[in-house]
């Protein structure tokens, strides 16, 4: 029996939609880093990105829980000497309401050129509306 090698030209992809609201961190993020990673797929192929497009809104309305909204810290260097930042979770949220999802999924995903091209496929905005009705996503309830 031969296992099954997915080809570039055969991939197949799917857009979604899936709404953050009131939903935890960290478990929404293994979620949207399963699907655009493609394992929850039967051709899933490890040096293929076989994953689907993801959308996601209302970013702004995702939770964190215990005392991680004031304790949880975020740091991001600017280039220079001393340039160190740090935010806390609760400042990033008000800020930059797409960047903790983001950053929480980067996390989740292969550190090299493939899981770059993964992240590309994910889309987030922090309200309920989004650009991509063309595209016809298909509901997704994590």
């Amino acid at each position: 029996m031969k296992t099954y090698q997915a080809k570039k030209e055969e991939l197949e992809y799917q857009w979604y939609l899936v709404n953050a609201e009131g939903k935890a961190l960290g478990r929404l993020a293994t979620e949207l880093a399963k699907i655009l990673k493609g394992k929850n797929k039967p051709t899933y192929t490890p040096h293929l990105d076989t994953g689907d497009f993801v959308i996601v809104v209302n970013a702004g309305k995702v939770t964190l829980t215990g005392r991680k909204m004031k304790d949880k810290i975020y740091y991001h260097h600017t280039g220079y000497p001393g340039g160190i930042k740090e935010m806390n979770a609760e400042k990033l949220l008000a800020k930059k309401p797409t960047e903790m999802i983001r950053i929480a999924v980067k996390g989740m995903l292969p550190k090299n050129s493939l899981g770059r091209q993964m992240l590309r496929k994910l889309k987030i905005y922090g309200g309920p509306n989004h650009p991509h009705e063309a595209q016809m996503p298909v509901p997704l309830e994590i």
